[in-house]
């Protein structure tokens, strides 16, 4: 199984709108195999297809500290939302080194497929629901840091294009 390549903000690609999955065959099950192998080895404890170059409505969720709870949501979508709110601090694997506090629905409920396309429901709370809100945000084209000030956002932004040049001109010397 690989490890896919994860894009990174501010990518163009990361704002694609992913298309619902309609065949849950072997290649499926693989993207989620590989999916999976590539949060752990991050390490994250969430993915979505959108972020390793695929638009297809697949998330990979595993909040626990052991890393043997994978949850998989194929097509999500949130059914109800708490009118609480919570602020919790994001980071995500497309902005690596970048955390901020992004206020979300502090409960959610969650209808989406499983990998053989059995519907189930799920409600989440606390971490599992910011993950699955985050996550879900991705399919949508959207990155955490646009719920951020314009100016904050332009920040991030700056110092990760300025991040991937020197990673660029570093590998460039090795060849």
């Amino acid at each position: 199984m690989p490890i896919l390549n994860i894009l990174r903000y501010p990518d163009p690609r990361l704002h694609k709108v992913a298309k619902p999955v309609t065949s849950f065959d072997a290649r499926l099950k693989q993207l989620i195999a590989d999916m999976a192998e590539t949060m752990y080895d991050a390490p994250g404890v969430g993915l979505a297809a959108s972020q390793v170059d695929v638009h297809e409505q697949l998330v990979v969720i595993d909040i626990s500290e052991t890393n043997d709870q994978l949850q998989v949501f194929i097509n999500p979508e949130i059914i109800w939302a708490s009118e609480e709110k919570k602020v919790y601090d994001e980071g995500c694997l497309s902005v690596p080194g970048i955390y901020d506090g992004v206020e979300r629905p502090a409960e959610v409920k969650v209808k989406a497929l499983d990998a053989n396309g059995k519907e189930f429901e799920i409600h989440a709370k606390d971490l599992l629901a910011v993950c699955i809100q985050h996550e879900m945000d991705h399919l949508k084209g959207k990155v955490f840091v646009e719920y951020l000030s314009p100016l904050k956002r332009n920040r991030i932004k700056t110092k990760l294009v300025k991040e991937e040049r020197e990673m660029q001109r570093h590998s460039g010397n090795r060849k």
